[in-house]
């Protein structure tokens, strides 16, 4: 188990959402080993709480003053409001975990109204996996917890996407059509890391429009997909508007993306080092709770930053190129956006060796750029 950033409320309910398999279950458990656990997988469990939700409380010992965690509470999203009731009544504490938030956005179920925090759990990042973090390796498998310790970590990856197929994706009603979905998926892996072109890709997968919608949809409630907005505030030129599209993790872009004889594998491990470096970004940024708002920069002539970070604590922008080497363009995008925005500390994270800065901004080997992403944005 490796040590996570996120620090957990001590004395308050919370959720702790995340796609399957980033390790919520061993994290909860060993955080609160006093707590009583109840996992909705088992099917006892499931089974009497679906039937009767009030149930709930014999579940509790008298005098208990723990906390008490549900393991996929979406599963019997009903249970909330008597979770609701425990906390009112009887200052119960809870741990309500989650892979999927979309039963509980979709029908306005009882989410607790301030009386659980929220928080979400993300693969592992480079700063927790200190020594063990191999950016050849993470780049191809991604750094969901199993796949450091999985003999065939490419077969595990691709039992996962299936799990998600049969499990998440086909009981849970989300679609009854999982052949048009899993060809959905393929054709969703070339949009990663690009503005997102919903037609195009319904065009490619031979798929409706209004379904290739629903189907985004579902990754996102999922957690499994990502759209990150245009950063436009306060612009004087004319901007993209579209949303760019990212898979949560590389390894599970790399296991969705196929490869063949006419594909460009740099460009693909390009694509793969702007998606981890989005990774890392975004769980930094969740579980230090530092708050910022994540973009990317493209106007309508062209010029692009890949990321950039605006919060109360300041405004950064992201470059990542895969090259070990700098040409007369790399800093483009960074100087326009720069001359935009003063105010912006501008990073350029690269495949070279050495750490310098050029017309004010800074240039970052990738490995060093992650591990410091902490001390950057705090």
């Amino acid at each position: 188990m490796y040590s996570r950033l996120l620090t957990p409320p001590k004395n308050k309910s919370f959720f702790l959402f995340g796609p399957r398999g980033t390790g919520k279950t061993t994290w909860v458990r060993l955080t609160f080993p006093k707590a009583i656990y109840i996992d909705l997988l088992e099917a006892e469990n499931f089974n009497k709480l679906l039937a009767n939700p009030q149930r709930l409380g014999d579940f509790i010992p008298p005098g208990f003053t723990g906390f008490i965690i549900i393991d996929e509470v979406q599963r019997v999203p009903e249970l909330l409001n008597e979770v609701h009731r425990l906390i009112e009544k009887d200052k119960f504490k809870f741990v309500l975990t989650g892979s999927n938030a979309r039963k509980l956005r979709q029908k306005g179920y009882n989410l607790l109204a301030g009386r659980a925090l929220t928080y979400y759990f993300h693969p592992l990042t480079a700063v927790e996996l200190g020594g063990d973090f191999n950016l050849k390796q993470t780049l191809r498998y991604g750094s969901l917890p199993s796949v450091f310790h999985e003999e065939n970590p490419k077969k595990y990856l691709q039992s996962y996407v299936k799990t998600y197929l049969e499990e998440e994706v086909y009981q849970e009603g989300l679609t009854r059509n999982l052949s048009a979905f899993a060809r959905f998926l393929e054709t969703a892996s070339f949009s990663q890391g690009s503005i997102l072109n919903v037609s195009e890709v319904a065009r490619e997968a031979s798929i409706e429009r209004k379904v290739v919608e629903n189907y985004f949809s579902i990754l996102e409630n999922l957690l499994i997909g990502y759209k990150l907005p245009v950063f436009s505030r306060r612009s004087k030129r004319r901007l993209v508007s579209k949303p760019k599209f990212y898979f949560f993790d590389t390894g599970i872009y790399n296991t969705l993306r196929p490869m063949g004889p006419l594909d460009n594998p740099e460009m693909i491990e390009g694509v793969a080092l702007e998606s981890l470096f989005l990774q890392n970004l975004r769980a930094i940024n969740d579980n230090l709770e530092l708050d910022y708002k994540l973009y990317y920069y493209r106007t309508a002539m062209g010029m692009e930053v890949d990321f950039v970070a605006y919060g109360k604590k300041g405004m950064y922008a992201f470059e990542v190129k895969r090259s070990d080497k700098l040409s007369a363009s790399s800093l483009k995008g960074l100087r326009y956006f720069k001359a935009e925005y003063p105010e912006t500390k501008c990073f350029l994270v690269y495949g070279g060796k050495k750490r310098f800065w050029r017309d004010g901004i800074e240039i970052v080997p990738v490995s060093q750029a992650l591990v410091s992403l902490p001390k950057i944005l705090s």
